[in-house]
């Protein structure tokens, strides 16, 4: 009871120095708390969407999706005569059925032929109006589409682009562009994910997206009264057979999830990762905590051995101090998590994506788990502090505050620091040079953990040397006070260390994401500039096809040398070691696109691939199957019948654009591919007449705006733009991230500067004696904090760049072979650094300088 007792008292005494600490906690257990609720709040308006729109039973054709997606390469849904409509009405146990048709392959543009598709990656849904989506819409205005000039679309799409009733919508499939006014408005009686949805009367949307009445993509099946949905599945086959895809609402919901999932999940790990380098960080902050405040208790411990207290008890004493730090910090970082959770849904509804605090999902194992996380890492990482503070003994009353260093823990602590990071600098190499990415990233992910404890563990050995030079460099322009904030810097290299670690490790992931992201750009751009021979490069938005009447619109631009088609589809192969490979993608093209795409060869001429009956297959393949020049491969098309097609050339399997592709000519394709189900283009490529680039490109623009504005027309100028601003987005996405961690990182400097002014009040009140202004020791103790922040940068960014430049080794296997260090980012932060050392240094500054000076000369 006595223990408890100091401790509260010691805790409540210094309660002000437990503050930061607390927040380090705090944000930590927050960001775990926020990203498990917002997932599982996802999970749960998707779970009840899938619901609710879920018909009893689906049938559907054979050849759509689990989810329903209708990427068809011909660009149409795949559909079912409706005779299958009536086939499933006479099943036992059917209630009704209705047949539906949908695509989420088209684009939907205004009368001013803006597209008024969804911007956060959410589908665009066009589909007939059926009693399905009447149980999940309300009409809010206006009425439900009644013939082929009419079209009813979902509120918030409407609120977002300004549409009422009246307004003209075009939509653009496959099949042509078919203009509609807007008849209704509807509202979701469930939440939105974000989803645009048009809706037309059932005859207008098969010819609009199929192009022939008389067939449906869907049959929705509501069951009698007391007949399940299994029972009702099992009913609904037997009449149909087995030609078609019969699901229950349970498995289409599960279906839909699961594709939800995999993505939320990506989400989940990546955000409780950074919540993990956040929980590292404040391990610093809260060791540093501890070990000055044993430090500067050090008398007062002395003075309870004496008295008789035991090792235990004191030991004892400041992990119940922990105990306390962490359940406070995790308990406010729960209900912190939840503002988080709450925060980001409205983030996501700016985004597009609406989500409901109706919603909200708190399962009773997040407050678990922040709490756990919380208590157990903030009284671990005191650990080491109370095991120093048993250690203290009777003696130390007599002596003055502050507990000698010890010499040999130092040593031996410098070198497993130096034989840790000699390992880990050794794994790196290992990474480097290893042969296949899978075995080199494994070394990668030891050298970048073993280094980084390596750095952690020899920080005072570092701090030692490196505070020195940036002294000599930055601070000793500023005269007496720059060498005075140098010495305090230098006077408990271990603290040092540990404050500039906690930096470190944010700036290390910053440093090395910004060499991978500027090594896989300048990588990319070299090959555009190497393989591509093509000066335009055509395609669609969400996944859809070019049709031919763009492709001739294309040929007919002026100023066009050749323009090549780029068919990509699908085959079962049987290859020469007789294995069947199903599902494999070959790409049909034309001729000239050996041209367009100078594609690197180990065996024969890549021109006599697009001969008949002829192909190539990559390098990788052809060494897995035994293939070589003159070899067959079976071939069956996935919409045709079976060709036996001649290995022709061998491709390099290193290069970055289309590697791993299989080419055949598209005349070869006809052959064996009926018209009807030829698969549209992927992408058309043009090349401008010599010294007519900047004209064809105006007129290529021009030609598509008004007829087929789905599809974009880019030069190598552009492509390279998108894909340094696709690998900008997710840096700057993964940099605010890692945010959280410099937050905390900045938070240990605050509680150093602020626990190291109080350890040196009577020092202070002895300087401001002997003539030290206000001014300069504020100026110092601001020095102070600048030397240690940009020595946390140093060794930061330095570590950063060499698991930058390991990691882009890896990617070289890939195709990716150039590094590129961004000097100009790099840079940027560390003097960033400096200002963040300024900032961290505000308040302990200003403290300092409103001290009295006689009562900090009488401080004990």
């Amino acid at each position: 009871m006595t223990v408890l007792k100091t401790s509260l008292r010691n805790f409540f005494a210094h309660k002000g120095r437990m503050a930061l600490s607390a927040i380090a906690v705090l944000l930590s257990v927050a960001f775990v708390c926020g990203t498990l609720v917002f997932t599982d709040t996802m999970n749960t308006t998707f779970d009840k969407l899938f619901q609710a729109t879920s018909a009893d039973v689906t049938v559907s054709a054979k050849g759509s999706s689990d989810t329903g997606e209708t990427t068809s390469r011909t660009g149409k849904p795949p559909v079912m005569p409706a005779s299958v409509v009536g086939a499933v009405r006479g099943a036992r146990g059917v209630a009704k059925a209705e047949g539906t048709v949908f695509s989420t392959t088209v684009t939907v543009i205004d009368a001013k032929k803006d597209k008024l598709s969804p911007t956060s990656g959410a589908p665009t849904i066009v589909g007939s109006w059926n009693g399905n989506d009447a149980r999940t819409m309300k009409i809010v205005s206006g009425a439900a589409p009644k013939g082929p000039g009419q079209v009813m679309v979902d509120e918030d799409t409407a609120d977002k682009h300004h549409l009422k009733l009246g307004d003209d919508i075009g939509m653009i499939s496959v099949v042509g562009t078919h203009h509609a006014r807007v008849s209704g408005i509807a509202a979701f009686q469930v939440t939105n994910p974000g989803a645009a949805i048009f809706y037309l009367d059932t005859r207008t949307a098969q010819q609009t997206l199929v192009g022939r009445t008389g067939v449906y993509t869907n049959v929705n099946v509501t069951a009698a009264k007391g007949v399940s949905d299994a029972r009702l599945k099992q009913n609904v086959t037997a009449a149909l057979g087995h030609g078609y895809k019969v699901q229950t609402a349970k498995e289409v919901a599960d279906a839909n999830q699961k594709s939800v999932e995999s993505f939320l999940n990506v989400m989940k790990y990546a955000m409780l990762g950074f919540a993990g380098i956040a929980f590292l960080v404040g391990i610093f902050l809260i060791i540093n905590t501890f070990s000055m405040l044993v430090a500067q208790r050090t008398r007062e411990i002395g003075l309870m051995r004496a008295i008789g207290s035991s090792r235990k008890q004191v030991n004892r004493s400041v992990l119940i101090e922990a105990l306390l730090l962490g359940v406070i910090g995790s308990v406010l970082g729960v209900g912190a998590g939840v503002g988080i959770a709450v925060g980001l849904m409205h983030l996501m509804g700016k985004m597009g994506m609406h989500l409901s605090t109706d919603d909200l999902t708190i399962a009773w194992t997040t407050p678990a788990v922040g709490l756990l996380l919380g208590v157990v890492v903030t009284v671990l990482a005191a650990y080491l502090p109370a095991r120093r503070a048993g250690k203290v003994s009777p003696m130390a009353a007599l002596r003055d505050a502050g507990a000698p260093a010890d010499a040999k823990a130092g040593a031996v602590r410098a070198v497993i620091g130096l034989l840790l990071t000699a390992a880990g600098g050794w794994s790196l190499y290992v990474a480097a040079t290893a042969d296949k990415a899978r075995t080199g990233s494994g070394w990668l992910g030891l050298g970048v953990v073993t280094t980084l404890i390596g750095f952690v563990v020899i920080g005072p050995l570092l701090a030692a040397g490196l505070v020195r030079v940036l002294g000599a460099v930055v601070l000793r322009v500023f005269g007496p006070v720059g060498r005075m904030a140098e010495r305090n810097a230098l006077r408990n290299p271990r603290r040092t260390g540990a404050t500039g670690a906690a930096l470190m490790i944010g700036l290390a992931l910053v440093a090395c994401l910004s060499v991978v992201g500027s090594s896989m750009v300048a990588s990319a751009t070299d090959q555009l500039d190497k393989t591509v021979g093509t000066d335009f490069i055509i395609q669609g938005d969400n996944g859809q096809r070019v049709v031919p009447q763009a492709v001739r619109l294309i040929k007919d631009t002026p100023g066009l040398a050749r323009v090549t088609e780029y068919k990509p589809t699908l085959a079962d192969f049987t290859t020469p070691d007789g294995r069947t490979l199903k599902n494999t993608d070959i790409t049909a093209a034309d001729r000239t696109y050996a041209t367009d795409l100078r594609k690197k060869t180990v065996a024969g001429n890549l021109t006599d691939a697009y001969l008949p009956d002829s192909m190539s297959v990559h390098e990788k393949f052809a060494k897995a199957h035994g293939i070589h020049l003159g070899s067959k491969i079976t071939v069956a098309f996935r919409e045709g019948s079976t060709a036996h097609l001649t290995v022709r050339a061998i491709t390099s399997s290193d290069d970055v654009i289309d590697q791993g592709a299989m080419y055949t000519s598209i005349s070869t394709l006809a052959r064996y591919v009926p018209a009807a189900k030829m698969p549209l283009d992927q992408l058309v490529f043009a090349t401008a007449e010599h010294g007519r680039q900047a004209a064809a490109y105006k007129s290529l623009k021009s030609a598509l705006h008004d007829d087929y504005p789905q599809l974009t027309v880019r030069d190598q100028t552009d492509y390279k733009k998108a894909l340094k601003d696709q690998i900008g987005q997710l840096l700057n996405m993964i940099y605010g991230l890692l945010a959280l961690a410099i937050i905390v990182a900045v938070l240990g400097v605050v509680n150093t500067l602020a626990l190291s002014v109080v350890e040196r009040t009577r020092e202070i009140g002895l300087m401001r004696a002997i003539g030290l202004s206000r001014r300069q020791l504020r100026r110092m103790i601001r020095l102070e904090s600048v030397v240690i922040a940009l020595f946390g940068a140093m060794i930061g960014l330095g570590l950063g760049i060499g698991w930058g430049a390991t990691a882009q080794k890896l990617l070289a296997l890939q195709g990716l072979k150039i590094l590129e260090i961004p000097w100009p980012t790099i840079t940027t932060v560390f003097v960033a650094s400096a200002f963040v050392g300024l900032f961290a240094a505000l308040i302990p500054a200003f403290r300092a300088g409103r001290m009295n000076v006689l009562n900090a000369i009488a401080t004990d």
